[in-house]
């Protein structure tokens, strides 16, 4: 029971975090973990012990499918190069960098549990990257290689948290066994990956051929499918993260929606959108909980003169730290490139200095860390305590607000003029399409209308036909290069657009007014209030559209 009354206060305050974000001028992961931490700092609020592994399981899967299948699959294909320097070469130059620095900054820590914490600090988050980075203000380019470069990190930094573990178990550490280790990890993963989707695939087929199968059931498979990756991937020790991911890349390419009737298709991208929101939520509001123990219990390593102020100063100074190597590596890459270029004899497209400054505070860290982090062992193989394991957690909670807080604050300011006025080229590529498919919808229609028959018949077609040809006209009078010509279309479409509405207000009227007059009962309403939801939201995508 106690656990039920959780969930629910949780996804209450899930929802409110909706609507208290349009009211305070900070991201929503921010609020999010503000109002987790003032549940819990009261010494009867709420406390929850977090399970690493079942974090992982419930959390992680279904948001890092949710950001692969969103992910946009040309511009990560061509920007590989740069996305996988970082997702693998800044994971290892930060373990390096950052694990050294700790030791030297906390001597009391050892150099393989520095490396470790250094491991799991390394990937950013995907969650924390999209909620915090304006898509407005930072160039694709740039947002394309953070979103790529999350999706991947993951992997990498926790394989290499799980050497850096074993070795502060056992005390050895084999490079070559590690090195053949990560490989089998990442290719096990993404086999995995196809694996499930491959399975999700076969199951829809089946479900197909047995017919009549709700769509809810349809949209169920879809739903487990991360989760069925994830677990395939774990249980041969690969990485269940990348197989997450993977499946999530492939699944929007691999035709796979084919299988799903209309209704599931709506309903399964609505239930993502609702899952993400809520997952979000609560990550981040579990995160929050996490803050008042540990801020409580603070190590007396980091508090042996001021209480407050050296442990504030080491996260910050660790935070800091992080940037100047995600700023440094970027740098030697645009160097790297312009110096590949001039050999090759091909156009280099080098960041400028604050590019590389925003790609560097974006690195954000979120629950990926907490929750590995969380995973450390209590002892070692021979019973004694873990080594510094209560000021590791410490600092991996500290720099994780600490990223959090410095790029809400910066980033707006440092991307600011970035991104040039005019037309988003997304959005012009998206008008070209819009004229494209029309085009071709006119051209087959008139081919129909046109194939032989005399008579009423025929001239009933064309009637038709003219009608919805005028239809896809409006459309591409509306996507005009043309100034005057696009203002015309839109106002025409607007008026459209209005007096469909008005029709949809009447329709909504009259079922409600006939059920409660007994001559519908519940069922007809329900089925007429669907269809009519389902028309205005059609009518609310065109409107936000144009």
């Amino acid at each position: 029971m106690h656990v039920a009354v959780f969930i629910l206060v949780v996804l209450v305050f899930v929802a409110l975090s909706g609507a208290l974000v349009r009211l305070v001028r900070v991201p929503l992961p921010v609020l999010q973990i503000a109002i987790g931490a003032a549940l819990a700092w009261p010494a009867r609020g709420l406390h929850v012990e977090i399970d690493p592994e079942l974090f992982l399981l419930v959390f992680i899967p279904p948001l890092l499918f949710g950001d692969a299948v969103a992910a946009p699959k040309r511009e990560l294909l061509a920007l590989r190069g740069p996305i996988l320097d970082l997702a693998i070469g800044l994971v290892f130059f930060t373990i390096v960098g950052f694990g050294y620095a700790l030791h030297w900054l906390v001597p009391s820590i050892p150099l393989v549990v520095a490396f470790a914490l250094a491991a799991v600090l390394s990937p950013t988050d995907a969650v924390a990257v999209s909620s915090i980075v304006d898509r407005n203000v930072v160039p694709a380019r740039l947002m394309h290689i953070l979103e790529g470069e999350s999706l991947l990190n993951d992997a990498s930094g926790l394989v290499m948290f799980r050497f850096a573990v074993a070795a502060a178990l056992t005390g050895s550490f084999s490079l070559a066994a590690a090195s053949l280790t990560f490989l089998y990890a990442v290719a096990a993963g993404i086999l995995a990956g196809v694996a499930a989707l491959i399975v999700a695939a076969k199951t829809l087929q089946l479900l197909n051929r047995i017919g009549g199968v709700p769509s809810e059931a349809q949209v169920l498979v879809m739903i487990l499918m991360p989760f069925i990756a994830y677990l395939i991937a774990e249980h041969v020790e690969a990485s269940g993260i990348l197989a997450a991911v993977t499946a999530g890349l492939l699944t929007g390419g691999s035709g796979i929606f084919r299988y799903l009737g209309i209704s599931a298709r709506m309903q399964t991208m609505s239930l993502w959108t609702t899952l993400s929101f809520t997952f979000n939520g609560a990550l981040f509001i579990l995160l929050g909980l996490q803050l008042p123990d540990i801020i409580r219990n603070v190590p007396p390593e980091l508090s042996s003169r001021h209480w407050l102020i050296e442990p504030a100063a080491t996260v910050l100074i660790l935070t800091l730290c992080l940037i100047g190597l995600r700023f440094l590596w970027i740098w030697v890459g645009d160097i790297a490139q312009r110096v590949a270029a001039r050999f090759g004899k091909h156009k280099a497209e080098p960041f400028g200095l604050r590019v590389r400054l925003a790609g560097s505070v974006a690195g954000v860290r979120g629950a990926i860390t907490l929750a590995g982090i969380l995973s450390l062992p209590l002892t070692l193989a021979d019973g004694s305590p873990f080594p510094s394991r209560d000021v590791v957690i410490f600092l991996a909670a500290g720099v994780i607000i600490c990223s959090l807080t410095i790029a809400s604050l910066a980033l707006p300011k440092i991307a600011r003029g970035l991104v040039e006025p005019g037309e988003d080229p997304s959005a012009a590529e998206e008008r070209r399409a819009r004229v494209g498919a029309a085009n071709a919808a006119i051209a087959r229609i008139e081919s129909i209308a046109n194939e032989g028959g005399e008579g009423e018949a025929a001239e009933a077609r064309l009637a038709v036909a003219d009608s919805i040809v005028a239809g896809y006209r409006r459309r591409i009078a509306a996507s005009d290069e043309a100034d005057e010509a696009r203002a015309e279309a839109r106002e025409a479409g607007r008026l459209e657009l209005e007096l469909r509405h008005a029709g949809i207000e009447a329709e909504r009227g009259a079922v409600r007014a006939m059920f409660r007059s007994r001559e519908i009962n519940d069922h007809t309403m329900r089925a007429l209030l669907a269809e009519i939801t389902l028309t205005e939201a059609l009518l609310k995508s065109r409107r936000e559209r144009k």
